[in-house]
């Protein structure tokens, strides 16, 4: 297993409990739901192998409490005990909201801490050395995405509030988290861009990916 350049950093993995109709919608009108459904189970797989494959300590966060565990659920439940990975649950009202819980959570136990979506692929393990290196400088790195928002946030401290008044799923997400970062006086590191799977041409991208892989 690779080596990652310091052994106290923490990857949070966050991901939407597998629900027909619920997960990926904007890829519903070119795969129909079940097709939906079938492209976050392999995205959801494809970026906790990418981030396993780091080095660095993961763990995995649901996006909300379930009774049990749904039946699409069943194969990523158990990779991530056969990994022998932590299932959380992130809280609060918003995105901002919960990444800051996570990120201030995972900060408690380690001297670093980075969240990546389940719907970015491209996280390859050397760009979460990347961002884990960047953090020996700036308090938050962002892994801009060529949407506007970003594949990745890290931070080695963070401040209450610093993610409010973020326009959640806009094209302006990343330049507002930056300005909203530094008028607190937080330093802010960024990596070189990447893609995630929001729209049917990211999904047939990591596709093709996958085949030539």
């Amino acid at each position: 297993m690779a080596q990652t350049e310091s052994p106290d950093a923490l990857l949070m993995q966050f991901a939407k409990w597998p629900d027909a109709g619920r997960v990926k919608t904007r890829l519903i009108p070119a795969l129909g739901v079940s097709g939906a459904l079938d492209a976050h189970l392999a995205l959801t797989l494809a970026v906790l192998d990418n981030l396993c494959g780091s080095g660095v300590p993961v763990q995995f966060w649901w996006d909300r409490e379930v009774e049990s565990v749904p039946a699409d659920a069943q194969d990523i439940v158990r990779t991530i005990e056969q990994r022998g990975l932590a299932q959380k649950v992130q809280q609060g009202a918003n995105l901002g909201d919960r990444m800051f819980g996570a990120l201030e959570t995972g900060l408690v136990s380690h001297g670093l801490a980075l969240i990546v979506g389940s719907d970015c692929p491209s996280v390859e393990p050397d760009y979460v050395h990347q961002a884990v290196a960047s953090l020996q400088e700036h308090d938050v790195v962002l892994g801009p995405s060529d949407d506007g928002g970003y594949v990745l946030i890290g931070a080695r401290r963070v401040i209450p509030h610093m993610l409010d008044g973020i326009e959640w799923g806009t094209e302006g997400v990343l330049e507002q988290t930056c300005q909203r970062l530094k008028e607190l006086g937080l330093s802010v590191g960024l990596l070189e861009p990447r893609w995630d799977v929001d729209e049917p041409e990211d999904w047939a991208r990591f596709q093709r990916l996958s085949v030539a892989e």
